[in-house]
């Protein structure tokens, strides 16, 4: 086996990607600190948005702190009572969920402060405030990547030079780094779930009894949910988001690494180092471009819907031509084995990120007919839109699973360059060129973040410009910034969803090499079907799937795969109740406000918005838990019950149904959202119509649907590979 682990020169060309990336966010946020908050009623809503989304985090944080301090304990004991662990994955798992958090922090800390901004912009032209709220969400895309490159960079540093001769040092590198993804996967989805749950309890509140009892407008400042559904905006769709897409840029990146450590282990020379950086490499130079594609934002006054979208296109898509050419460059210059076909692997994955989000666009935007479908199904109330919705949201399906199944295939065989055989070599260098795809996908998060953390920041300043009593011309400006984060938000939720499924399938193969370093940590050899003894260490996928009896006769493989297609739906029940009981006590809290406190809809009194605050905050926290602890909970006890069959039927079955379900929920929802929109613009009635309050039903069905369960589905699948990976010892002890 090579031993080569010499770090090439070009390595250091990450670490500078990060530094770029975090002095480009602080100049973001710098600049955007510089921007004038317009009036003193602007001022101060802002702040009541801003100390609310503080406290939420702090709380939270507490609660997450507690489960991480378990769980590293735990691996403690694993590692050093029972040598069923590397001794180095507690301290991994703790700095991940920490960088993780901390992506979020910056970014939703930004957000706070850019909403007011960008409102006050909107007062002087569309395209000042689009800048001005653009830049903003791209300190949420340029902090997460540069946090993640630096958490990569430092750990691998560390790792190569601790193990710095051993005959397997890359794949024990490689494998140990994937731990701190389960620390930022676990981190990611209590924000998630729990950012989910607050935002929609207030907002579900605030429409149902603000928009359709009382028959007052959106983020009118007479209605008590108003502030807290403006801070849900913030915890659940910045900090959220961007703790989830860290951890799928992580793991996209590390899982890649493991799989060429694994595949070029033979290799002559520094092969195999070289094609455990390329990921690295490849991500580090998308970053530059992310920077460029993020200059060239900009749009004209009087825009359309479709002059918003092209302004965001014109820097997104140019920074994804960017990166597919100079990705045959990098690859190239490190000599990588088959690099032009590997090459055109990272094409795919940025082809089906693009095809995705385009798809997402068509089927969620407001511009397209599948939306004004839903609106025009208002005319016969609120159970057809319901209806449409759902329908419209299943059909969605097609073209992001037909896409990823493609891109599997090609990434498959463009990395193994089209060998057949199913050698133990063919299938190692096809994984590797699916591991590659998904980090082709996320090589330009930097500015596809931008776009997502854009929407809440846009509709912030929307709500800032309604309770602040701004001009109609300014309503119109925000109006329209807000119907384009509605699409961008669909398209991000997509995009996040299928770079998670690429990621699970690589974390895949990754669980097997992490079964074969914890046999050889206990001392096991494995013997094969036809009987012959084989070293787990020197045994290939192949020789696994023999020993282990995983096809599709074994009973433990189906069981597996019926409990992970449940884990999808069992997860998104348990998320949905959670938002409706605390929409239901945020709903009851309104309805008293507007009994028993006198002149708040004439104006002359003043809402308790704290009140609601306190009730979206302690919702979150109390109804987060379970959900997000099942996810690591159902693969450790798979894994006891049905050994390593079981965790790879759990692990195929929750990917398939997870990735269906979730593309399914988020279109459906997005749909719903701007199909109400698409109502407010004058269409069906316009405001105030039967029509309007039949799509703010569905917009209301479609919250929880989008916001809460749909995109925290994505992150289930990755953790349940993620804890799967990080128990394997265990499985092995004890299965």
């Amino acid at each position: 086996m090579n031993t080569e682990t010499t770090i090439p020169f070009v390595f250091w060309i990450i670490p500078l990607a990060s530094v770029c990336a975090l002095a480009m966010a602080w100049y973001f946020f710098r600049s955007m600190m510089k921007e004038e908050e317009g009036t003193a009623r602007m001022a101060e809503i802002a702040l009541y948005v801003r100390r609310g989304a503080m406290a939420y985090l702090k709380q939270q944080y507490r609660v997450v702190l507690v489960v991480f301090l378990v769980l590293a304990i735990l691996f403690a004991v694993m590692a050093y009572g029972f040598n069923a662990q590397n001794p180095w994955v507690p301290f991994a798992f703790l700095t991940g969920g920490f960088f993780s958090g901390l992506a979020g922090f910056f970014g939703m800390k930004t957000a706070t402060y850019a909403s007011a901004r960008t409102a006050n912009a909107a007062r002087h032209s569309l395209d000042r405030g689009l800048r001005v709220a653009f830049r903003s969400g791209a300190v949420m895309g340029l902090v997460v990547v540069g946090l993640g490159l630096l958490d990569i960079a430092a750990w691998f540093l560390v790792l190569t030079w601790f193990y710095k001769g051993d005959s397997s040092a890359l794949i024990t590198v490689t494998t140990t780094m994937l731990t701190f993804g389960m620390g930022a996967s676990t981190q990611a989805l209590f924000a998630r779930v729990g950012g989910g749950i607050y935002t929609k309890a207030a907002d579900v509140g605030a429409d149902l009894v603000g928009k359709v009892e009382a028959d007052i407008p959106e983020d009118d400042p007479r209605n008590p949910a108003t502030i807290a559904d403006n801070v849900g905006d913030n915890v659940g769709d910045v900090a959220g988001m961007g703790a989830d897409l860290y951890e799928s840029y992580c793991g996209s990146i590390l899982s890649t690494a493991a799989l060429g450590a694994t595949a070029f282990a033979s290799a002559a020379g520094d092969m195999q180092m070289r094609a455990v950086v390329a990921p690295m490499l490849i991500a580090a130079v998308g970053v530059f471009l992310s920077l460029l594609g993020i200059w060239l934002v900009r749009t004209r006054e009087g825009a359309t819907m479709k002059n918003l979208l092209h302004s965001l296109g014109m820097g997104t898509n140019t920074a994804a031509a960017l990166i597919a050419v100079a990705t045959f460059l990098i690859l190239w210059l490190l000599r990588i084995d088959n690099w032009v076909g590997v090459g055109f692997s990272v094409v795919s994955g940025l082809t089906a990120g693009v095809v995705i989000g385009q798809a997402t666009e068509y089927y969620t935007s407001q511009s397209f007919r599948p939306t004004q479908d839903i609106s025009r199904s208002s005319q016969t109330g609120a159970a057809t839109v319901i209806i449409k919705g759902i329908g419209t949201g299943m059909i969605s399906t097609c073209v992001p699973v037909l896409t990823i199944s493609a891109t599997i295939l090609l990434s498959y065989l463009c990395g193994n360059g089209f060998d057949m055989s199913m050698s133990a070599h063919s299938i190692q260098t096809g994984l590797y060129g699916i591991g590659i795809a998904a980090v082709g996908m996320l090589s330009t998060l930097g500015i596809t973040l931008a776009t997502d953390a854009y929407g809440p920041i846009a509709d912030n300043a929307g709500g800032n410009a309604e309770m602040s009593g701004l001009g109609e011309e300014v309503r119109r400006r925000t109006d329209a910034l807000d119907a384009l984060g509605n699409t961008t938000a669909a398209t991000g939720k997509g995009f996040a969803i299928g770079s998670a499924a690429l990621t699970a399938l690589a974390l895949l193969a990754s669980y097997i090499e992490e079964v074969k370093i914890a046999m050889h940590r206990v001392g096991d050899t494995m013997t094969s079907v036809g009987g012959q003894t084989i070293d787990a260490a020197q045994a290939t996928i192949p020789d696994f799937m023999n020993f282990f009896q995983v096809n599709l006769m074994n009973p433990k493989v189906l069981v597996g795969a019926f409990v992970g297609a449940m884990a999808a739906f069992l997860f998104c029940g348990l998320t949905m109740g959670a938002v409706g009981r605390a929409a239901a006590r945020m709903v009851e809290e309104v309805r008293r406000q507007f009994r028993e406190i006198p002149g708040i809809l004439d104006g002359t009194g003043t809402p308790d918005y704290g009140r609601c605050v306190e009730i979206s905050t302690l919702s979150a926290q109390h109804e987060m838990v379970v959900p997000s602890l099942l996810a690591i909970v159902i693969p450790i006890v798979v894994g006891l019950l049905l050994g390593v069959a079981g965790v790879l039927g759990l692990l195929v079955g929750g990917l398939a149904a997870g990735f269906t379900l979730a593309v399914f929920m988020a279109n459906a929802g997005g749909a719903w959202d701007n199909a109400k929109k698409y109502v407010e613009e004058g269409h069906f009635g316009g405001k105030g119509s039967d029509c309007h309050k039949a799509t703010i039903v569905g917009d209301t069905v479609g919250d929880p649907f989008k916001d809460t369960s749909g995109p925290s589905l994505n992150i289930l699948i990755k953790l349940m590979s993620m804890v799967s990976i990080v128990m394997a010892g265990l499985t092995i002890a004890f299965a």
